[in-house]
Protein backbone atom coordinates (compact mmCIF):
# COMPACT_ATOMS: atom_id res chain seq x y z
CA UNK A 1 0.00 0.00 0.00
CA UNK A 2 1.09 3.45 -0.39
CA UNK A 3 3.21 5.28 1.97
CA UNK A 4 0.54 7.86 4.06
CA UNK A 5 1.46 11.27 5.38
CA UNK A 6 2.23 11.52 8.76
CA UNK A 7 -0.36 13.44 10.79
CA UNK A 8 0.64 15.25 13.93
CA UNK A 9 -1.33 13.65 17.07
CA UNK A 10 -2.92 16.85 18.80
CA UNK A 11 -3.18 14.88 21.97
CA UNK A 12 0.48 14.24 22.29
CA UNK A 13 1.76 17.98 20.51
CA UNK A 14 1.23 19.25 24.33
CA UNK A 15 3.82 17.42 26.04
CA UNK A 16 6.56 17.04 23.19
CA UNK A 17 8.43 19.74 21.63
CA UNK A 18 8.61 19.43 17.71
CA UNK A 19 12.56 18.74 16.30
CA UNK A 20 12.41 22.14 14.53
CA UNK A 21 12.58 23.85 18.23
CA UNK A 22 15.34 21.91 19.37
CA UNK A 23 17.52 22.03 16.43
CA UNK A 24 20.34 24.86 15.29
CA UNK A 25 18.23 25.87 12.02
CA UNK A 26 21.67 27.45 10.65
CA UNK A 27 23.04 23.54 11.32
CA UNK A 28 23.90 22.35 7.41
CA UNK A 29 21.58 19.54 7.45
CA UNK A 30 18.81 21.80 8.81
CA UNK A 31 19.12 23.42 5.65
CA UNK A 32 19.80 21.13 3.55
CA UNK A 33 16.23 19.42 4.49
CA UNK A 34 14.46 23.04 3.06
CA UNK A 35 16.81 22.40 0.08
CA UNK A 36 15.75 19.46 -1.43
CA UNK A 37 12.08 18.68 -3.40
CA UNK A 38 10.77 15.72 -1.71
CA UNK A 39 7.38 16.29 -3.08
CA UNK A 40 9.38 14.99 -6.52
CA UNK A 41 10.08 11.33 -4.48
CA UNK A 42 6.76 11.23 -3.18
CA UNK A 43 5.45 11.94 -6.78
CA UNK A 44 7.62 9.88 -8.32
CA UNK A 45 8.25 6.77 -6.30
CA UNK A 46 4.72 6.79 -4.80
CA UNK A 47 3.53 4.70 -8.29
CA UNK A 48 5.32 1.63 -7.30
CA UNK A 49 2.89 0.98 -4.80
CA UNK A 50 -0.28 -0.36 -5.07
CA UNK A 51 -2.63 2.32 -3.71
CA UNK A 52 -5.67 0.36 -1.26
CA UNK A 53 -3.97 -3.32 -0.73
CA UNK A 54 -1.88 -4.01 2.10
CA UNK A 55 -0.40 -2.34 5.07
CA UNK A 56 0.72 1.60 4.70
CA UNK A 57 4.39 1.29 3.79
CA UNK A 58 7.05 3.40 5.17
CA UNK A 59 7.39 6.35 4.51
CA UNK A 60 9.06 7.51 0.99
CA UNK A 61 11.14 10.30 2.52
CA UNK A 62 12.85 8.69 5.62
CA UNK A 63 13.58 5.72 2.79
CA UNK A 64 15.33 8.12 0.53
CA UNK A 65 16.73 9.84 3.32
CA UNK A 66 18.43 6.91 5.15
CA UNK A 67 20.30 6.07 1.41
CA UNK A 68 21.73 9.44 1.00
CA UNK A 69 22.89 9.51 5.24
CA UNK A 70 24.02 6.34 4.68
CA UNK A 71 26.47 7.10 1.52
CA UNK A 72 26.92 11.09 2.30
CA UNK A 73 29.04 9.52 5.50
CA UNK A 74 29.81 5.71 4.56
CA UNK A 75 27.82 3.54 6.21
CA UNK A 76 26.03 0.35 5.96
CA UNK A 77 22.10 0.08 6.69
CA UNK A 78 22.39 -1.43 9.77
CA UNK A 79 25.09 1.57 10.98
CA UNK A 80 22.92 4.66 9.31
CA UNK A 81 19.72 2.70 11.20
CA UNK A 82 21.58 2.37 14.40
CA UNK A 83 22.81 6.04 14.88
CA UNK A 84 19.22 7.91 12.82
CA UNK A 85 17.52 6.62 15.94
CA UNK A 86 20.88 9.10 18.15
CA UNK A 87 20.89 12.04 15.84
CA UNK A 88 17.87 14.92 16.09
CA UNK A 89 19.61 16.34 12.93
CA UNK A 90 18.97 12.78 10.74
CA UNK A 91 16.05 12.86 12.40
CA UNK A 92 14.67 16.10 10.99
CA UNK A 93 16.37 15.18 7.40
CA UNK A 94 14.34 12.20 7.08
CA UNK A 95 11.29 14.00 7.87
CA UNK A 96 10.59 13.14 11.52
CA UNK A 97 8.04 16.29 13.34
CA UNK A 98 9.50 14.85 16.98
CA UNK A 99 12.35 12.81 18.48
CA UNK A 100 11.88 8.90 17.87
CA UNK A 101 13.56 6.47 20.22
CA UNK A 102 12.84 3.65 18.15
CA UNK A 103 14.75 2.01 15.37
CA UNK A 104 12.85 3.53 12.33
CA UNK A 105 12.42 -0.09 10.34
CA UNK A 106 14.59 -3.11 10.01
CA UNK A 107 17.51 -2.60 7.60
CA UNK A 108 16.59 -5.16 4.88
CA UNK A 109 14.12 -3.32 3.90
CA UNK A 110 16.90 -0.98 2.80
CA UNK A 111 17.79 -3.57 0.15
CA UNK A 112 13.57 -4.16 -1.31
CA UNK A 113 13.47 -0.45 -1.46
CA UNK A 114 16.83 -0.26 -3.76
CA UNK A 115 15.31 -3.21 -5.63
CA UNK A 116 11.84 -1.37 -5.89
CA UNK A 117 12.89 1.71 -7.51
CA UNK A 118 15.82 0.32 -9.28
CA UNK A 119 18.11 2.00 -11.57
CA UNK A 120 16.20 5.00 -12.90
CA UNK A 121 15.11 5.92 -9.22
CA UNK A 122 18.29 6.13 -7.94
CA UNK A 123 19.40 8.52 -11.41
CA UNK A 124 16.14 10.64 -10.18
CA UNK A 125 18.04 11.26 -6.72
CA UNK A 126 20.95 12.02 -8.67
CA UNK A 127 19.53 14.20 -11.18
CA UNK A 128 17.95 16.05 -7.81
CA UNK A 129 20.89 16.65 -5.78
CA UNK A 130 22.06 18.43 -9.13
CA UNK A 131 19.15 20.56 -8.61
CA UNK A 132 20.39 21.06 -4.98
CA UNK A 133 23.38 21.96 -5.92
CA UNK A 134 21.85 24.75 -7.65
CA UNK A 135 19.85 26.08 -5.41
CA UNK A 136 22.27 26.25 -2.70
CA UNK A 137 25.23 28.07 -5.13
CA UNK A 138 27.76 24.84 -5.04
CA UNK A 139 27.27 24.22 -8.49
CA UNK A 140 26.65 26.95 -11.64
CA UNK A 141 24.16 25.90 -14.47
CA UNK A 142 27.47 27.01 -16.58
CA UNK A 143 29.72 24.46 -15.58
CA UNK A 144 27.02 21.91 -16.71
CA UNK A 145 28.22 22.47 -20.28
CA UNK A 146 31.91 20.91 -19.33
CA UNK A 147 32.50 17.62 -18.12
CA UNK A 148 35.75 15.34 -17.62
CA UNK A 149 34.88 11.84 -18.29
CA UNK A 150 37.56 8.70 -16.56
CA UNK A 151 36.72 5.38 -15.45
CA UNK A 152 37.56 2.92 -12.22
CA UNK A 153 36.97 -0.01 -10.97
CA UNK A 154 34.42 -0.72 -8.17
CA UNK A 155 36.02 -3.82 -5.98
CA UNK A 156 33.52 -6.11 -4.91
CA UNK A 157 33.29 -7.11 -1.50
CA UNK A 158 35.24 -10.39 -2.05
CA UNK A 159 38.50 -11.82 -0.63
CA UNK A 160 41.03 -12.30 -3.20
CA UNK A 161 41.16 -15.03 -5.57
CA UNK A 162 42.86 -18.39 -5.22
CA UNK A 163 42.71 -21.52 -6.88
CA UNK A 164 42.46 -23.62 -3.86
CA UNK A 165 39.95 -21.75 -1.68
CA UNK A 166 37.65 -21.71 -4.50
CA UNK A 167 37.89 -25.27 -5.20
CA UNK A 168 37.57 -26.00 -1.26
CA UNK A 169 34.76 -23.23 -1.29
CA UNK A 170 32.76 -24.84 -3.86
CA UNK A 171 32.66 -28.29 -2.97
CA UNK A 172 31.48 -27.03 0.46
CA UNK A 173 28.53 -25.21 -0.98
CA UNK A 174 27.70 -28.53 -2.79
CA UNK A 175 27.67 -30.57 0.23
CA UNK A 176 26.07 -28.18 2.22
CA UNK A 177 23.13 -28.50 -0.77
CA UNK A 178 23.41 -31.90 -0.81
CA UNK A 179 22.80 -32.25 3.22
CA UNK A 180 19.53 -29.79 2.84
CA UNK A 181 17.69 -32.24 0.00
CA UNK A 182 19.15 -35.57 1.60
CA UNK A 183 21.54 -36.84 -0.32
CA UNK A 184 23.65 -39.40 0.99
CA UNK A 185 27.20 -38.69 -0.61
CA UNK A 186 30.15 -41.17 -0.36
CA UNK A 187 32.76 -39.33 0.67
CA UNK A 188 32.04 -35.08 1.41
CA UNK A 189 35.35 -34.31 2.36
CA UNK A 190 34.51 -32.26 5.52
CA UNK A 191 37.87 -32.94 6.97
CA UNK A 192 40.39 -33.96 4.29
CA UNK A 193 39.71 -30.40 2.37
CA UNK A 194 40.73 -28.00 4.89
CA UNK A 195 43.23 -29.58 6.16
CA UNK A 196 44.60 -29.36 2.12
CA UNK A 197 43.41 -26.33 1.90
CA UNK A 198 45.71 -25.23 5.06
CA UNK A 199 48.66 -26.97 3.35
CA UNK A 200 48.51 -25.42 0.40
CA UNK A 201 48.59 -22.03 1.48
CA UNK A 202 51.07 -23.14 4.34
CA UNK A 203 53.79 -24.26 1.10
CA UNK A 204 52.98 -21.10 -1.06
CA UNK A 205 53.54 -18.98 1.74
CA UNK A 206 56.95 -21.00 2.07
CA UNK A 207 57.41 -20.42 -1.11
CA UNK A 208 57.30 -24.49 -1.81
CA UNK A 209 55.58 -24.18 -5.21
CA UNK A 210 55.57 -27.77 -6.16
CA UNK A 211 53.92 -28.84 -3.00
CA UNK A 212 51.54 -26.07 -3.26
CA UNK A 213 50.48 -27.46 -6.94
CA UNK A 214 50.14 -30.68 -5.62
CA UNK A 215 47.55 -29.93 -2.99
CA UNK A 216 45.96 -27.99 -5.09
CA UNK A 217 45.30 -30.98 -7.63
CA UNK A 218 44.16 -32.92 -4.91
CA UNK A 219 41.34 -29.89 -3.68
CA UNK A 220 40.24 -29.82 -7.30
CA UNK A 221 39.95 -33.81 -7.24
CA UNK A 222 37.68 -33.57 -4.43
CA UNK A 223 35.44 -31.56 -5.99
CA UNK A 224 35.58 -33.52 -9.29
CA UNK A 225 34.07 -36.35 -7.08
CA UNK A 226 31.64 -34.84 -5.01
CA UNK A 227 30.43 -32.79 -8.53
CA UNK A 228 29.64 -36.20 -10.15
CA UNK A 229 28.84 -38.33 -7.22
CA UNK A 230 25.70 -35.53 -7.25
CA UNK A 231 25.39 -35.78 -10.89
CA UNK A 232 24.62 -39.58 -10.72
CA UNK A 233 21.84 -39.54 -7.47
CA UNK A 234 20.01 -36.58 -9.16
CA UNK A 235 20.07 -37.95 -12.45
CA UNK A 236 16.47 -39.23 -12.45
CA UNK A 237 14.89 -36.52 -10.84
CA UNK A 238 14.06 -33.63 -12.57
CA UNK A 239 13.43 -31.13 -8.90
CA UNK A 240 16.77 -31.71 -8.16
CA UNK A 241 18.13 -31.00 -11.38
CA UNK A 242 16.35 -27.20 -11.13
CA UNK A 243 17.74 -27.03 -7.28
CA UNK A 244 21.24 -27.85 -8.47
CA UNK A 245 21.57 -26.31 -11.85
CA UNK A 246 22.88 -23.25 -10.10
CA UNK A 247 25.88 -24.50 -8.05
CA UNK A 248 26.70 -27.68 -10.20
CA UNK A 249 26.90 -25.11 -13.29
CA UNK A 250 29.62 -23.02 -10.67
CA UNK A 251 31.66 -26.04 -9.60
CA UNK A 252 31.56 -26.88 -13.82
CA UNK A 253 33.25 -24.06 -14.77
CA UNK A 254 35.65 -24.13 -11.95
CA UNK A 255 36.57 -27.79 -13.15
CA UNK A 256 36.95 -26.17 -16.50
CA UNK A 257 39.11 -22.81 -16.88
CA UNK A 258 41.91 -22.60 -17.04
CA UNK A 259 45.36 -20.52 -16.56
CA UNK A 260 44.93 -18.39 -19.49
CA UNK A 261 41.72 -18.59 -20.30
CA UNK A 262 39.16 -15.16 -20.28
CA UNK A 263 35.82 -14.54 -18.19
CA UNK A 264 37.22 -16.81 -15.38
CA UNK A 265 34.76 -17.83 -12.68
CA UNK A 266 36.84 -15.53 -9.73
CA UNK A 267 34.01 -15.69 -6.57
CA UNK A 268 31.68 -18.26 -5.79
CA UNK A 269 29.56 -16.11 -4.23
CA UNK A 270 29.64 -13.47 -6.80
CA UNK A 271 30.05 -14.75 -9.95
CA UNK A 272 29.85 -11.25 -11.82
CA UNK A 273 33.57 -10.25 -10.48
CA UNK A 274 35.98 -9.50 -12.91
CA UNK A 275 39.77 -9.13 -13.27
CA UNK A 276 40.49 -5.43 -14.19
CA UNK A 277 44.14 -4.82 -14.54
CA UNK A 278 45.08 -1.20 -13.01
CA UNK A 279 48.69 -1.01 -14.34
CA UNK A 280 50.35 0.13 -11.41
CA UNK A 281 52.64 -1.10 -8.62
CA UNK A 282 50.71 -0.75 -5.57
CA UNK A 283 47.76 -2.76 -6.88
CA UNK A 284 48.14 -4.32 -10.21
CA UNK A 285 44.60 -5.91 -10.23
CA UNK A 286 41.30 -5.25 -8.73
CA UNK A 287 38.40 -7.82 -8.76
CA UNK A 288 34.92 -5.94 -8.92
CA UNK A 289 33.76 -3.81 -12.11
CA UNK A 290 34.51 -1.14 -13.99
CA UNK A 291 32.50 2.23 -13.39
CA UNK A 292 32.26 4.94 -15.75
CA UNK A 293 32.31 8.70 -13.60
CA UNK A 294 31.50 12.11 -15.26
CA UNK A 295 31.78 15.07 -13.37
CA UNK A 296 31.85 18.26 -14.08
CA UNK A 297 35.13 20.37 -15.19
CA UNK A 298 34.91 23.18 -12.75
CA UNK A 299 32.60 22.55 -9.53
CA UNK A 300 33.63 18.40 -9.61
CA UNK A 301 29.71 17.31 -9.02
CA UNK A 302 29.21 14.15 -10.43
CA UNK A 303 26.70 14.25 -13.43
CA UNK A 304 26.67 10.42 -14.39
CA UNK A 305 28.00 7.08 -12.82
CA UNK A 306 27.40 3.93 -14.90
CA UNK A 307 28.66 -0.10 -13.89
CA UNK A 308 29.85 -1.04 -17.16
CA UNK A 309 29.75 -4.71 -16.87
CA UNK A 310 31.98 -7.11 -19.26
CA UNK A 311 35.42 -4.61 -19.13
CA UNK A 312 34.99 -2.49 -22.32
CA UNK A 313 37.27 -0.51 -23.84
CA UNK A 314 37.19 3.54 -22.20
CA UNK A 315 36.22 4.74 -25.81
CA UNK A 316 33.03 2.64 -26.61
CA UNK A 317 32.07 3.64 -22.99
CA UNK A 318 31.83 7.50 -23.68
CA UNK A 319 28.77 7.63 -25.72
CA UNK A 320 26.65 6.07 -22.99
CA UNK A 321 28.10 8.42 -20.07
CA UNK A 322 27.27 11.41 -22.00
CA UNK A 323 23.76 10.15 -22.77
CA UNK A 324 23.64 9.58 -19.26
CA UNK A 325 24.48 13.18 -18.68
CA UNK A 326 22.19 14.86 -20.94
CA UNK A 327 19.10 12.27 -18.56
CA UNK A 328 20.53 13.86 -15.49
CA UNK A 329 21.39 17.38 -16.58
CA UNK A 330 18.66 17.90 -19.39
CA UNK A 331 21.25 19.79 -20.98
CA UNK A 332 24.05 17.90 -24.02
CA UNK A 333 27.92 19.17 -23.09
CA UNK A 334 29.70 21.09 -25.41
CA UNK A 335 32.63 20.25 -24.16
CA UNK A 336 33.83 16.81 -22.61
CA UNK A 337 37.39 16.50 -21.76
CA UNK A 338 39.22 12.56 -21.29
CA UNK A 339 42.30 10.78 -20.94
CA UNK A 340 44.54 8.77 -23.54
CA UNK A 341 42.41 5.91 -22.96
CA UNK A 342 39.58 7.24 -25.20
CA UNK A 343 40.81 7.47 -28.22
CA UNK A 344 38.58 5.93 -30.92
CA UNK A 345 35.46 7.24 -29.43
CA UNK A 346 33.37 8.08 -32.05
CA UNK A 347 31.12 10.71 -30.47
CA UNK A 348 29.97 13.16 -32.21
CA UNK A 349 27.07 14.76 -30.36
CA UNK A 350 29.93 16.85 -27.96
CA UNK A 351 33.10 18.24 -28.77
CA UNK A 352 35.97 15.65 -27.17
CA UNK A 353 39.65 16.52 -26.34
CA UNK A 354 41.72 14.20 -25.06
CA UNK A 355 44.76 15.12 -22.80
CA UNK A 356 47.75 15.48 -24.43
CA UNK A 357 46.05 17.01 -27.53
CA UNK A 358 47.37 19.90 -29.85
CA UNK A 359 45.43 20.45 -32.49
CA UNK A 360 42.34 22.68 -32.45
CA UNK A 361 42.91 23.59 -28.70
CA UNK A 362 42.43 27.17 -27.98
CA UNK A 363 44.11 28.54 -24.46
CA UNK A 364 40.27 28.05 -22.90
CA UNK A 365 40.59 24.75 -23.74
CA UNK A 366 43.79 24.35 -22.71
CA UNK A 367 42.82 25.75 -19.48
CA UNK A 368 40.14 23.55 -19.00
CA UNK A 369 42.36 20.63 -20.60
CA UNK A 370 44.48 20.78 -17.50
CA UNK A 371 41.70 20.32 -15.09
CA UNK A 372 40.36 17.13 -16.89
CA UNK A 373 42.63 15.42 -13.88
CA UNK A 374 40.47 16.84 -11.41
CA UNK A 375 37.86 13.73 -11.96
CA UNK A 376 41.13 11.71 -10.15
CA UNK A 377 40.39 12.90 -6.29
CA UNK A 378 36.67 12.85 -7.01
CA UNK A 379 37.14 9.04 -7.43
CA UNK A 380 39.43 9.23 -4.88
CA UNK A 381 37.10 10.74 -2.40
CA UNK A 382 34.09 8.76 -3.30
CA UNK A 383 36.26 5.55 -2.61
CA UNK A 384 37.06 6.80 0.98
CA UNK A 385 34.89 8.82 1.98
CA UNK A 386 32.15 6.87 0.24
CA UNK A 387 31.14 3.36 -0.33
CA UNK A 388 32.64 2.82 -3.73
CA UNK A 389 35.94 1.22 -2.62
CA UNK A 390 34.05 -1.75 -1.64
CA UNK A 391 30.61 -2.76 -2.90
CA UNK A 392 28.73 -4.90 -0.81
CA UNK A 393 25.33 -5.04 -2.61
CA UNK A 394 24.71 -8.32 -4.49
CA UNK A 395 24.90 -9.12 -8.46
CA UNK A 396 25.15 -7.15 -11.34
CA UNK A 397 22.17 -4.81 -10.38
CA UNK A 398 23.66 -3.58 -6.74
CA UNK A 399 27.14 -2.70 -9.06
CA UNK A 400 25.05 -0.22 -10.94
CA UNK A 401 22.37 0.88 -7.96
CA UNK A 402 25.71 1.54 -5.71
CA UNK A 403 27.29 3.45 -8.47
CA UNK A 404 24.68 5.30 -8.64
CA UNK A 405 24.08 6.40 -5.02
CA UNK A 406 28.04 6.69 -4.55
CA UNK A 407 27.75 9.93 -7.19
CA UNK A 408 24.41 11.00 -4.85
CA UNK A 409 26.83 10.80 -1.53
CA UNK A 410 29.29 12.85 -2.96
CA UNK A 411 27.47 15.76 -4.34
CA UNK A 412 25.79 16.15 -1.14
CA UNK A 413 28.78 16.48 0.83
CA UNK A 414 30.22 19.00 -1.17
CA UNK A 415 26.56 20.97 -0.67
CA UNK A 416 26.97 20.69 2.88
CA UNK A 417 30.69 22.10 2.81
CA UNK A 418 28.80 24.85 1.20
CA UNK A 419 26.77 25.46 3.44
CA UNK A 420 29.30 25.10 5.87
CA UNK A 421 31.34 27.55 4.48
CA UNK A 422 28.50 29.71 3.81
CA UNK A 423 27.82 29.95 7.18
CA UNK A 424 31.52 30.70 8.65
CA UNK A 425 31.57 33.25 5.95
CA UNK A 426 28.45 35.06 7.69
CA UNK A 427 29.53 35.07 10.91
CA UNK A 428 33.06 36.34 9.83
CA UNK A 429 31.44 39.44 8.31
CA UNK A 430 29.22 40.31 11.47
CA UNK A 431 32.26 39.79 13.24
CA UNK A 432 34.11 42.18 11.28
CA UNK A 433 31.77 44.24 10.55
CA UNK A 434 31.33 44.55 14.68
CA UNK A 435 34.49 44.95 15.08
CA UNK A 436 34.82 47.85 12.32
CA UNK A 437 32.65 49.31 14.18
CA UNK A 438 33.70 49.20 17.33
CA UNK A 439 36.93 50.71 16.20
CA UNK A 440 35.23 53.67 14.72
CA UNK A 441 33.59 54.60 17.61
CA UNK A 442 36.67 54.74 19.84
CA UNK A 443 38.32 57.37 17.08
CA UNK A 444 35.54 58.86 17.27
CA UNK A 445 36.06 59.70 21.42
CA UNK A 446 39.78 60.28 21.27
CA UNK A 447 39.03 63.12 18.38
CA UNK A 448 36.45 64.36 20.83
CA UNK A 449 39.17 64.14 23.83
CA UNK A 450 41.46 65.71 21.53
CA UNK A 451 39.67 68.70 20.46
CA UNK A 452 38.46 69.42 24.16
Amino acid sequence: MRPSRKENDKRLALFRERLENLLNHDHELYRLAGLINWELFEQEFGKFYTPKVGRPGTPIRLLVGLSCLGHVYGLSDEEVVAKWVENPYWQYFCGETYFQHQLPIDPSSMTRWRQRIGEKGCELILAETLRTGLRSGAVKESSLKRVNVDTTVQPKAVRYPTDSRSYNRCRERLVRLAERHGISLRQSYVRLGPNALRRAGSYAHARQFKRAKKEIRRLKTYLGRVYRDILRKILDDPDLHAEFHEELALAERMLDQQKQDKNKLYSIHAPEVECIAKGKVHKKYEFGVKVSVATTSRDNFVVGMQALPGNPFDGHTLAGALEQVKRVTGIIPERCYVDRGYRGHGVESSSVFISGQRRGVTPTIRKELRRRSAVEPVIGHMKEDGKLGRNWLKGSFGDKINALLCGVGHNLRIILRKLREMLSFFVLFLLLGKTSRQYAGICDERNLVACG
